[in-house]
């Protein structure tokens, strides 16, 4: 190999492989292995690649073999990892030109393994014969037009170094050689810009944008000349020394390798190679720019996946998801933001070299995927966040109102205090890399402690309505039945009095416990009237009632009045009394009482319905002589003059009713007191 004389030594033992067969086979997985043995992913962009490309036999094969016979030695393209250079160099060793083994027409693998050549490689070494410079046919001619032909190809060529060695130097001094050298290799330059174009430009495809390029646009060029192997031993290996120390910190600025205009990271320099002799292979013009970025997309791709993947079964991560689903996780956007952190700073790691523009987009995208696949987690936590707050709110409302605090001021200031809560757990949960809106969950929470609010308001102020209905009951409802008992001219009177003052002190102590909810002068309003409402609605349920046993209530005051005497002791009837005359007054009391019963007098407006009710039954003489010629029986109605139906309790004809039902049933009575009276008479004749 002609690679060895360079780059090796005795105490060498270096890395190689085929990297692309005799038959034109792209070596995958030997190349691969080759790159994982050296570690080369590790290099980033700090590695050198040289290939060594001549005439058949001009690498000294012959005395490397053991056979004494010229054989090609090197089929196809052999690759090395240079023992003992930095940075870590790369040798390629391209199979000689002019070989007999592939004929003198067979030129295809010749041409595709320069233009592969000088697609990859930074330092392009061509081994010469010394007595081949100046001739028109010597084997460097043909190897010199290939090598231009492949550069006239390359639409954004790199300015790569081509280090020609003069091989078996004569005594002709190298400063005589290299202007020679120069001289035909820019003849062959601008033989192929030459118009009219010779028939080898012919098939070579040539850019408009190259046509006045001068070569040393595309090249750095370097002339070496090597001295005898077999006449000079001893100096060429000096020779050879000396040349391998250019070969260290070749990438260097000043170095030998060129401009490095769209290296390839090392990690993705196998798949590199392999993309651009696909295209060699398949005779497309190469684009390095468009390649580099193709490279970058494959590989910033692999990367990403490798890190997704990584972080997918990464144990803190898998820890956290299992456990934010059923209930919150400390330190949730920190922990999960270090993670996100560290596995888009493997990323970077990894394709810090690639293009630039490729590079970031592919870190958004892992960036993009990892979130889509962390946002339940973080929603998950929010939920928690907000299920949590809400609980805590409901308990410490509860324990401030119970501690009699009032209800407005404790709602307002545990609302505030817990959505203060709220955000800052919700910030505490926030990844680093987003800039999720929370603001959602925190509207729910918000509604959800408004609507809790509402629902303590409505029963707190439930409550202290009842409380204070309850009072009203209390202070009205005996009383009241007290007063429609002992029926009176002062009856009703008495009601709206004790109706009004009992209203005004209850109204006032509910109006006092209402400040403390900060309700609104409308409502609050509405709310009192409600209260005094239901005061007259317990007055006229109570007079209802009493309505309801009126008959029980006027025989009862009937047999008080008729059967005691004014001293309220049980009457002896001796003969001497005028039972017609007890019998009348009874029976007005009794009057009395139905006329009182028959209606709601709360608003304190005049009516007839005792008058109507004593000329009707008390004295009806006297009623039917007033009454002559109007009305036949003024209680023959249903509803009372001046007395609304809303307010009538006993209607006209109910009230006669009423009455012929009472005097029936105390009509024995009388009659008992008049049967004892004459069996008195009787004792005392």
């Amino acid at each position: 190999m002609q690679l060895l004389i360079y780059f090796t030594d005795e105490r060498d033992h270096c890395c190689s492989t085929h990297l692309i067969e005799g038959d034109g086979t792209f070596n995958v997985a030997g190349v691969d292995n080759f790159v994982k043995e050296i570690k080369l992913a590790e290099c980033g962009l700090s590695y050198a690649v040289v290939a060594i490309m001549g005439p058949q036999s001009s690498g000294m094969e012959e005395y490397i073999a053991e056979s004494s016979v010229w054989s090609q030695t090197t089929k196809g393209i052999w690759m090395a990892h240079c023992v003992g250079i930095e940075p870590c160099t790369l040798v390629m060793d391209l199979e000689g030109s002019d070989g007999r083994e592939r004929g003198e027409d067979d030129t295809a693998f010749e041409k595709q393994s320069a233009l592969f050549a000088l697609a990859v490689s930074d330092i392009v070494l061509i081994n010469m014969w010394c007595h081949d410079i100046g001739r028109e046919q010597a084997a460097n001619k043909p190897l010199l037009k290939t090598v231009f032909q492949v550069m006239m190809r390359l639409f954004s060529p790199r300015k790569t170094t081509l280090m020609f060695v003069i091989r078996d130097k004569t005594r002709t001094p190298l400063e005589n050689l290299e202007p020679i050298l120069r001289e035909d290799v820019q003849k062959v330059h601008d033989m192929l810009l030459l118009v009219p174009i010779p028939l080898i430009w012919d098939s070579v495809p040539k850019p408009d944008a190259h046509k006045e390029t001068p070569l040393s646009e595309f090249f750095n060029v370097e002339v070496v000349a090597l001295s005898s192997y077999e006449e000079k031993e001893e100096q060429f290996k000096e020779q050879v020394a000396s040349l391998r120390q250019r070969f260290f910190h070749s990438i260097a600025p000043g170095g030998l390798a060129g401009d490095r205009r769209g290296v390839v990271p090392a990690s993705g320099f196998s798949f590199s190679a392999q993309q651009i002799w696909k295209v060699i292979k398949e005779n497309k013009d190469l684009d390095l720019p468009a390649h580099k970025v193709m490279v970058a997309t494959v590989r910033c791709d692999e990367i990403a996946n490798e890190r997704f993947s990584s972080f997918v079964e990464n144990e803190a991560w898998r820890q956290l998801e299992e456990i934010v689903q059923s209930r919150p996780v400390p330190g949730f956007g920190k922990k999960l933001t270090s993670i996100l952190d560290a596995c888009l700073s493997e990323y970077d790691a990894d394709a810090t070299y690639f293009d630039e523009g490729v590079r970031s987009s592919k870190r958004k995208q892992l960036e993009e995927k990892l979130l889509q696949l962390i946002k339940p987690a973080y929603q998950s936590m929010l939920e928690h966040i907000c299920s949590g707050t809400l609980d805590r709110f409901k308990e410490a409302l509860d324990n401030t109102l119970n501690e009699g605090k009032g209800f407005a001021v404790a709602a307002r200031d545990c609302t505030d205090y817990f959505m203060t809560q709220f955000d800052e757990a919700s910030a505490d949960a926030q990844i680093g890399q987003t800039n999720w809106d929370s603001s959602k969950v925190r509207e729910k929470l918000r509604r959800d402690i408004d609507a809790h609010v509402a629902a303590v308001r409505a029963t707190k102020l439930s409550d202290l309505t009842t409380l204070f209905e309850k009072k009203l009951n209390e202070a009205l409802a005996a009383p009241v039945e007290a007063l429609l008992d002992g029926a009176s001219d002062d009856t009703w009177p008495a009601i709206r009095k004790l109706l009004r003052r009992e209203t005004e002190v209850t109204i006032n102590g509910f109006s006092s416990a209402l400040s403390a909810f900060e309700i609104d002068d409308i409502t609050k309003e509405k709310m009192l009237v409600r209260l005094e409402d239901y005061a007259r609605g317990v007055v006229e349920a109570k007079a209802k009632e009493e309505a309801g046993r009126v008959l029980t209530r006027m025989k009862d005051r009937f047999s008080m009045l008729f059967s005691h005497d004014s001293d309220s002791m049980p009457r002896v009837w001796t003969g001497k009394e005028d039972i017609r005359a007890i019998t009348k007054t009874a029976r007005s009391a009794s009057l009395k009482l139905l006329s009182v019963m028959a209606a709601v007098r709360l608003d304190d407006d005049a009516d007839s319905v005792e008058n109507t009710l004593s000329l009707a039954l008390v004295d009806p003489k006297s009623g039917a002589a007033a009454s002559r010629g109007i009305s036949a029986d003024p209680l023959a109605s249903s509803s009372w003059d001046e007395v609304p139906s809303s307010k009538t309790l006993l209607s006209p004809v109910q009230c006669k009713s009423l009455w012929r039902q009472f005097t029936a049933e105390t009509e024995y009575t009388v009659s008992q007191a008049i049967t004892a009276q004459e069996a008195s008479r009787r004792n005392n004749n």
